[in-house]
This record gives C-alpha cells, structure tokens and sequence, in this order.
C-alpha cells in the first residue's frame, strides 16, 4: 500500500473517536445509553433526525461507532483501500445521524458477505458494497419494528435478502448511468424499494415517510464544522509532506476534472489536494444551508459530510455549486423556500449530480438542479422512506435521461453505455502519475493537450 492509503485507517479511527467525543461534550452523558436504545428502536424511514429524537449526544456516538465498524470491515476482509474509502467513511459517518445505526446495518451487510460466499468469491470484492446497501437499513428496522408484520427475526432475513441481491443490481444500474450519478447505490436500492413497496402495501402494510427535524443546532454544529473543514485544509497543505506549492497546483488540477465517476481524486492528485478539496466542500455546504436559512442537525451534517467524503470521488467546487444553485431556484420556482427540509437536503445531496455540470457545463448543472428539486419530492413517495440514499435515486433517474440526450443533441454523438465494471472502483489502490496532465488545453474534438500540442496519455497510459 502506498504512502496516500497509509494513513485512512488512523485517520477514520481518530475521526470515528471525535464524533463520540464531541457527543459526550454537547450533551449530557447520562443521556446518551437512553438515547441510543431511542434510536435503534425506531423505525429509521426517512427523515428521522437521530439528533430530534435522541439528542446530538447519541447521534453523534452512534455516527462515531457505526464509522469504526464500518473502517474495520474494510480492514479485516481486506479491500483495498483507496479514494472511494473516504466515500464510504462519509456516507456511513452522515447517514448514521439520521438511519444508520449499530443495529439495523448487521443483516445486511451479513446478507452481502453470503452473496460473497455463494459466488465463491472474496468478500473483498463486496465489502464496500455491503456499507452501500445499507442504504436500506430502514427496511430493516420497519419490518423489525413497525410494520403490521413485524419481528425481529423477519426483519433480519429481509436485511439478508437485500444484502444478497443488491451487489448484481448496483452493478447494472452503474453502467446505464454512465458515470453521471455519483450515488449509483442509491438509484439501484430506489429500484428495489419500488418493487418492496407495493408488496408490503398488498400484504396489508403501509410504509411511510417521517418528518423528525432537529432545529436550534446552528451555532454549536457550525462551530464543530468549520473547525473540521479547517483541519482539512491545513492538514492537505502542511501535514502530507507535500510542499504547499505542490499540493495547491495540485487541488487546481482536481478542480478541473469533471468528477465523472470513477474519478478517484486520492489516486489522481495524492492527499493533500484532496484534503483541501474536503475542507472547501465542507464549508460551502455549511453556507449552503445557512444561506437558506436552514438548520445544522443530523440530515444536513449527514449530507455535508457526505459531499465531504465525495471529494475524494468526484466533487469539487466547481461542479457542486452549479447543482446547488438549480436546487435552489427551483425551491423558489415551485413556491417553497430552499430551507424546506426536503429541499435542504436536495440541495446538499443533489451533488451527486456532480459530473453533469463538470462534463456538460455549469448551465447543465444548474438544469440538472432545477429539475432535481421538483423530482425528488416525488420519488420519496414510491418507496415510503425506506431508500436513504433517495437524492441517489432522483439524480439516477435524471441522468439516465440527460445523458444520451444532451449527448445526441448538444454533441451530435451517439451515446454509449460504460463498460467498466462497478466493482473496479474498489479493488484499484495503485496511485496514477498526473504529473504530465494538462486538463486546460483541448482541441478541437475535446481531447486533452500537453504544452507542445500533443495529444495528453488517457488515465492509465503513462
């Protein structure tokens, strides 16, 4: 492993202890054990506030014990670990403030390893996929907990069923996606979610969203966050071993990428411009939601958070601000406000379209905003808050659309679908030489220019 992965396992480790401690510091700690048995008996459907419902203390343990266990599984089955480590440290750290607990996330990440064992394959391969698809971890704790059917012993072998069927579905739905979709999991559990659904409602069932919204937070959590968004920054610029010179030509390059997935930003660019493109990213997503007059709690840090771990996959200043702004006139455009809590998270999750305004231009992200603040308001309805990861599914749905359109139309080429396989993107660590890249020169069919006019090695070709 080389020096850019040596320090991700430390480094989650020490992350995972800061969020159990601040807990301890901004709540009282007799709260806490209370809490924790508040949040792994409730039935997670989305939005459930870990920080309304338990207290920050809770929320902020139960972030912090479900990163380590998730960092430990990538450890001991021994998937390699790279950019998209960060990813998953982020998604697991954020969603575990408001669906993810140390409970509800066992089944199916039990169910992934079986499907492992069954193609008489290392779970290796699927580790990383096992930590995605618990983006249905309401799934588990409703049919545990809520539903009319409800046991605990059903509601384990459900969490088994979609952790033994997601690993063949994400990696279809990635290749019809074409890198457009940084949250390729979140589409691929929505489709899984529609087919549940109307089975559960034919049983008798009746699944439905929750609005649990913590407010009042702003101060103490902006505080936290600027302070971890500036540790990023100073740590990518003086603490790497990089010179400062060479980690900001660094971050200058990254940000002019289009994020396309798969883009990992670690093996590209090496850890300090990436640290310094997860502090930026984390405070414009902090003044994202104050601009709007939103609320810091556990569903914003959770998608600030997770534009934070997508840094190193994909995301940059230049291409989630695009999106952001599209978010937010369309809030204005359908007669809400941007700080609407559904809409307060589109506008942070709504990321995942990312590589849209990176590859098309920022008019196209910004479209792809507009339309992704009318659509995922409605696709929340279809699988009844058991899909977490629903910003993933919208912006799934939205690419699938934009993708061979403005390709065919605005290009004049004909689309093609991806070949690579979605499992590649976790079992790749070797570091790649950027050094001779020239991303801001192209000729006239798009391809990237060295200094002498000729044509740049493609990733991989150096």
């Amino acid at each position: 492993m080389r020096d850019r992965y040596r320090y991700i396992f430390s480094a989650t480790i020490v992350f995972s202890l800061g969020l159990i401690f601040l807990g301890v510091l901004l709540d009282d700690p007799a709260n806490i054990l209370p809490g924790l048995y508040r949040i792994v008996t409730m039935q997670d459907l989305l939005i459930t506030d870990y920080i309304q419902i338990a207290g920050i203390g809770a929320a902020f343990v139960n972030a912090g014990l479900v990163t380590i266990v998730s960092i430990c599984i990538i450890r001991i089955s021994k998937d390699p670990f790279n950019g998209f480590t960060i990813v998953e440290m982020g998604l697991m750290a954020g969603f575990s403030l408001f669906g993810k607990n140390v409970v509800n996330i066992w089944p199916i990440i039990f169910g992934t390893w079986l499907y492992a064992k069954y193609q008489k394959e290392p779970f290796s391969k699927y580790a990383s996929v096992s930590l995605l698809s618990t983006a249905l971890a309401p799934l588990v704790s409703y049919m545990a907990l809520g539903s009319i059917h409800a046991s605990i012993p059903l509601g384990i072998v459900v969490g088994m069923l979609v952790g033994f069927i997601l690993p063949s579905l994400s990696g279809y739905t990635y290749k019809v996606q074409n890198g457009m979709n940084l949250y390729n999991m979140g589409f691929a559990c929505g489709l899984f979610a529609m087919m549940i659904v109307p089975i559960l409602i034919a049983f008798g069932d009746k699944p439905d969203s929750a609005l649990f919204w913590a407010t009042g937070y702003n101060l103490r959590l902006a505080l936290a966050l600027t302070g971890l968004c500036m540790a990023c920054v100073l740590a990518g610029l003086f603490v790497t071993g990089t010179p400062t010179w060479a980690v900001w030509a660094g971050y200058r390059r990254l940000i002019s990428t289009t994020g396309r997935a798969p883009s990992d930003y670690l093996r590209m660019f090496g850890p300090g411009p990436v640290l310094v493109n997860m502090g930026i990213n984390g405070v414009i997503g902090l003044l994202y939601v104050l601009a709007v007059g939103g609320d810091l709690n556990g569903p914003t840090l959770g998608g600030i958070f997770t534009i934070m771990g997508f840094s190193a996959f994909g995301k940059h200043l230049l291409n989630i601000v695009p999106v952001m702004i599209g978010v937010a006139l369309g809030a204005f455009g359908m007669h809400y406000t941007p700080a609407y809590p559904s809409l307060q998270i589109a506008g942070l999750f709504g990321t995942t379209l990312a590589p849209i305004a990176g590859h098309f231009g920022w008019p196209y992200g910004i479209l792809a905003g507009f339309i992704h603040s009318a659509l995922v308001l409605q696709t929340g309805g279809p699988v009844a808050g058991l899909n977490l990861y629903n910003n993933g599914f919208s912006g799934g749905i939205i690419a699938i659309v934009f993708y061979p359109t403005i390709t065919a139309i605005a290009r004049h080429r004909r689309p093609t679908l991806r070949n690579e396989d979605y499992y590649d993107l976790f079992e790749e660590s070797e570091p790649i030489d950027t050094s001779r890249w020239r991303t801001h020169r192209k000729d006239n069919f798009g391809r990237h220019l060295s200094e002498n006019g000729e044509e740049e090695p493609k990733l991989g070709e150096e």
